[in-house]
């Protein structure tokens, strides 16, 4: 499998996303800057996190500019994963891919600390290789976390199971019904705040984040022998 890392004025976890498939999962994987004009080549387009085009007017709002969010949105509609993290997340709700808005966390301050996430739907191409209500440590890292939406979309996200990842035990920015992480309603787009390429080798002493990309390979494998 094919990945592509997205990468933006800003960006700051694009190596660790890099690291992860390459040295890790052992995928083939590719930089991308931020004017490309085709992601054809690419089986899955990963969105990092870190400060595209310094997070000035809302965050991820200059970042939906580049020339590379239109390839991502054919990615998206031709069923290709989609995975944003972090500020990837924040992009992905101001291209319109995920629905909701990420605000300024609760407290007004940045958070960098490892939280418990709840597993809350395995049955998505990104969950698939942990556990229903599996509980799993993964690390925060932002500054903008606060998941929001209107009354009538989070009755969406819930009646859809698009709710795949809640804070368990504290909810660290005031997120709406403790979301951490949600997908489209054809379950190809996940947005998540917490990092699992962050938590994804053991060398850093937590790999709990390893099975969200095991997750897209399995996946992505079982399809491509299904349609041979």
């Amino acid at each position: 499998m094919k990945f592509a890392v997205l990468v933006f004025p800003g960006s700051n976890c694009d190596l660790d996303m890099y690291h992860t498939i390459k040295d890790v999962l052992g995928e083939e994987v590719e930089y991308v800057w931020h004017d490309a004009t085709d992601l054809s080549a690419y089986d899955g387009i990963l969105v990092p996190g870190g400060f595209s085009y310094g997070d000035y007017l809302r965050c991820g709002a200059m970042a939906n500019q580049s020339n590379v969010m239109e390839e991502v949105k054919k990615a998206a509609e031709a069923g290709k994963p989609v995975l944003g993290v972090c500020n990837g997340f924040q992009i992905l709700t101001e291209a319109g891919l995920l629905p909701g808005a990420l605000l300024r966390n609760k407290n007004l301050k940045f958070i960098c600390k490892d939280v418990n996430l709840r597993v809350v739907n395995n049955d998505t191409l990104f969950t698939n290789q942990y556990d229903k209500d599996e509980i799993i440590t993964i690390p925060i890292a932002h500054g903008e976390g606060n998941y929001y939406c209107d009354a009538e979309t989070l009755e969406q996200l819930q009646q859809n199971n698009q709710i795949v990842f809640t804070y368990e035990s504290e909810n660290p920015n005031g997120s709406l019904a403790d979301i951490a992480g949600i997908v489209n309603e054809r379950g190809n787009v996940l947005g998540m705040m917490p990092h699992p390429e962050r938590a994804a080798d053991e060398v850093l002493g937590n790999a709990q984040g390893l099975a969200l990309f095991k997750s897209i390979v399995k996946q992505w494998r079982e399809s491509n022998v299904n349609q041979a």
